[in-house]
């Protein structure tokens, strides 16, 4: 369970085991600074709230409306940087592949092929303007569906199951792709590790 105080979580490869999709100058970045820093703004918004310190971060995120409302913007920003990085970079890994047979049936169901799954996928991040990430969730019908959200918005208080996060934030590729979020998305794909998706 993930309480307060938070620790970042350690990553499950070395910086550069996602090279040439990933480079290692912008993970360590990812991780060392920008994940680092949700974690201490997170730490520092809830120091003097005992109460909130009880909950687990996905108790918090799920329930916005019951921070304080003196730290609920600083708790949903930092916090949901927080969660969307870990899960983010605990499904990536050296080797990508494809998703096993039993996850595999369930996008053949929802999405129609697993090609189609990613074309969507890839569509909904080219839309999503500004900062944000695309998800693969499952809906309260136990369908597996595709958003986009806002900044570090989780989906959680919309009552979705999170399978996949893609970070869309300019800091998560600006250094290797520039502009061409779309090629990032493409490659992201080779580093997906499908052995940690959980359905």
């Amino acid at each position: 369970m993930n309480k307060y105080p938070y620790k970042m979580k350690p990553l499950p490869y070395a910086y550069n085991s996602l090279e040439p999709y990933i480079d290692k100058e912008t993970m360590e970045l990812h991780y060392d600074k920008h994940y680092r820093s949700y974690v201490e703004k997170l730490n520092n918004a809830l120091k003097d709230y005992p109460p909130q310190q009880a909950k687990t971060l996905s108790e918090l995120l799920t329930n916005p409306q019951n921070i304080p409302l003196s730290i609920r913007k600083d708790v949903i920003d930092n916090g949901g940087g927080v969660y969307n990085h870990e899960m983010f970079f605990q499904l990536m890994g050296k080797n990508g592949n494809n998703p096993p047979q039993n996850i595999l049936k369930d996008i053949n169901k929802d999405f129609g092929s697993y090609d189609k799954f990613k074309s969507i996928f890839k569509n909904a991040g080219l839309k999503r303007f500004g900062s944000g990430w695309v998800w693969l969730a499952k809906n309260k019908n136990n369908e597996l569906i595709v958003l986009s959200t806002p900044n570090q918005n989780t989906i959680l208080e919309l009552g979705l199951k999170p399978i996949i996060p893609l970070d869309l934030w300019e800091h998560a590729y600006y250094l290797k792709y520039q502009n061409r979020r779309g090629e990032y998305i493409d490659n992201w794909f080779n580093v997906l590790n499908w052995n940690n998706v959980k359905i």
